[in-house]
Order: C-alpha cells, then structure tokens, then sequence
C-alpha cells in the first residue's frame, strides 16, 4: 500500500449516500437533523427525515378512537405537517435532498423499515432525555443492537 499522498487519485465518497434521521420534535431529535443535513452536505448524500407518531395502547383498545385519541391524532397530524414544512425549507437552505415521511407505530420498527426502503447506509437519531430508557432500552439503544446500519447518536 503506498503512503499517504502517493497512488493513484480516488474520485467519490467513502460515506453514506443515504441517511435516514428520526425526528420528533424534541431538542436532541433536531440537532440530530442538522447533524445529518451537514453530513449529507458533505457526502453529497441525500437524507430521509422520518417523524414517527406512537399509536397509543388506547387507540388499539377503542374501535373507531375516543375524542381524546381523536385529538391526539389530529395534534400528531398538525405535528407531521410542520415539520414536513420546516423539512422543505431546510432542504432548500442547505441545498441538501431531503425527503420527509410520517408514519403510526413504532418508532424502531418505523425506522427501521424505512431505513430499509431507502437503502440507507446510515442511522442518525437524538439522544433520549428520557430517564427510563436509562434502564428500559432507548430508541437508539435498540438500532445499534440491531446492527444493520451504522448508527450515530446525537446528544
């Protein structure tokens, strides 16, 4: 192998070209956005922002929803809908491709389908505030022990 500097030039990236970053409103899941809009930037990588609303064990248990699940969901929509704008002009500022999805359910198992979909070569998510995952397991505890993506945490 020849040092550093000599051999021949090598044209490309050896980083992600597809990074999905979950977001959900909190202050580590937004650095966790800038993080990755700035890795993306730098790799000319493209970035998939996933917002992720937790189906209540209520709405399992009622058919048809309670008028509180109903206004959950209605305040979870207006949630999505703002950051699906936010996420427009971050990408146009940045001159970044972001793409943004909302989905019901499981955080991990959300992410977790879509980082597959989009072929993603990279994880980026916030660090959880938290106390009880501290013992439970967080969301990014559980990705990296999935071991399918890298996986960086933003604190």
């Amino acid at each position: 192998m020849p040092p550093p500097g000599e051999g021949p030039f090598e044209l490309g990236t050896d980083g992600p070209t597809s990074i999905v970053v979950g977001v959900d409103g909190s202050v580590t899941a937004a650095r966790a956005a800038w993080y990755a809009a700035g890795l993306a930037r730098r790799q000319h990588a493209r970035v998939t922002v996933v917002y992720v609303a937790p189906v209540s064990s209520l709405a399992a248990s009622v058919p048809g929803g309670s008028d509180l699940e109903v206004a959950r969901r209605d305040a979870q929509d207006r949630a999505a809908e703002d950051m699906r704008r936010r996420t427009a002009a971050f990408a146009q500022e940045l001159g970044v491709e972001i793409t943004f999805v909302a989905a019901r359910g499981d955080p991990f198992t959300e992410l977790s389908r879509i980082a597959e979909q989009t072929r993603a070569d990279a994880v980026v998510v916030g660090a959880s505030a938290r106390a009880g995952h501290r013992l439970v397991g967080s969301l990014a505890v559980r990705l990296v022990k999935a071991a399918r993506w890298p996986v960086t945490v933003v604190p």
